[in-house]
């Protein structure tokens, strides 16, 4: 059991490593998303593609690794999770390094949730400016214009209405 505890602190230590590296990258990819640099947000997404992979395996060795607690536990049929597992252990110092890591993982993964709400709220913003600015150039290259003829059949030369920025009617 001892030995099944140490692996799943060892896991949840890369895990909590990767998650403070990520940190710094998603407060970067704010300020990219902001600039509107497209090729460095690339490269940002990349790394944090990097570290997704990382974490996904050690989520799945992590689950494993519950899984086999649960039995040695005799707890097969229950879901346990690491907050279960700390109030069921004995040992002082294996339940306090558990705790410690257990809170330092949600308070980062609550930072990182944060923040990449934020970034996802300035890409919406973004989106719908460029819809904006798309609907604009679209209805100025479609309003009317005015194609009356004079009796010398050149164009009139009147300034046609309408065609401003913003529709009054709507």
């Amino acid at each position: 059991m001892a030995s099944l505890i140490n692996e799943l602190i060892d896991v949840l230590g890369k895990e909590l490593e990767i998650y403070n590296n990520l940190v710094p990258v998603v407060r970067e990819k704010t300020q990219v998303i902001v600039k509107d640099d497209i090729a460095v947000l690339q490269e940002i997404t990349a790394k944090e593609q990097e570290s997704i992979d990382q974490i996904t395996a050690l989520e799945n060795k992590r689950i494993r690794v519950m899984e086999d607690i649960s039995i040695v536990l005799g707890k097969k049929d229950e879901k346990m999770n690491l907050s279960t597992l700390i109030s069921l252990l004995d040992q002082q110092e294996e339940k306090k390094t558990l705790s410690i890591l257990h809170d330092k993982l949600k308070e980062t993964v609550n930072t990182l949730v944060e923040i990449n709400n934020r970034n996802k709220a300035l890409i919406k913003q973004s989106l719908e400016m460029i819809e904006f600015n798309m609907n604009f150039l679209q209805s100025t290259r479609m309003s009317p214009g005015n194609n009356t003829y004079t009796k010398n059949a050149s164009q009139n030369s009147e300034k046609s209405l309408g065609t401003g920025m913003f529709d009054a009617k709507q």
